[in-house]
């Protein structure tokens, strides 16, 4: 039995460029998308989930960030498309746990391992959130990694004859088994290709 509870507060970041990004209706996300920031904190993630990279004038980020104290920060309303997983952002939202991942270095090709374990109160963070979310959109029943989702391949930046995966998040550390038992939701793992 777990002590989770369903009103975990989230504390609300939106990004400047929210209202640019496309609505959608909640009764279309079905999947949440686990991501790592692969950064050394929450305001540098801010800093990278603020920078314009389209013409619309929006950028790449999460909707929920969750730091190492269990904090729950929303950048981006579940109403919106957020830029986060290449393919699946209509019917998705994206989280994203404060965790080091392989920054600096993200695509050299000795510095692959994702050694920084989450905390206690990101993963009780995680589970509550995600309880929250069942309760507010009607169709959600699909979790994955994004790892599962984006498999792409790029040249490392210190062999361009090795490649390296473009992402590996949420990684080794995340506790797969614990996340699907306490709320319920089912593991997307897509097909290999041939």
């Amino acid at each position: 039995m777990n002590d989770l509870s369903p009103a975990w507060p989230i504390r609300q970041d939106r990004l400047p460029y929210e209202a640019k990004l496309d609505v959608r209706e909640i009764a279309q996300i079905d999947l949440v998308v686990m991501h790592c920031t692969e950064l050394p904190d929450l305001a540098m993630a801010r800093e990278y989930g603020e920078r314009v990279l389209y013409p619309a004038g929006t950028g790449n980020s999460g909707h929920y960030y969750i730091d190492r104290d269990g904090g729950v920060h929303c950048y981006v309303g579940p109403d919106f498309v957020a830029h986060h997983t290449r393919g699946y952002n209509p019917r998705a939202i994206g989280i994203e746990l404060v965790n080091t991942g392989r920054y600096p270095d993200w695509y050299r090709s000795d510095h692959q391992d994702m050694n920084e374990p989450y905390t206690d109160m990101q993963i009780r963070a995680t589970s509550a959130l995600l309880l929250q979310l069942k309760t507010v959109l009607p169709n959600l029943q699909l979790i994955a990694g994004h790892e599962d989702l984006d498999t792409a391949e790029v040249e490392a930046s210190d062999n361009p004859e090795r490649w390296v995966r473009r992402k590996c998040d949420p990684g080794p550390h995340f506790p797969w088994s614990r996340i699907l038992s306490e709320t319920g939701l089912t593991r997307l793992l897509p097909e290999a290709t041939a």
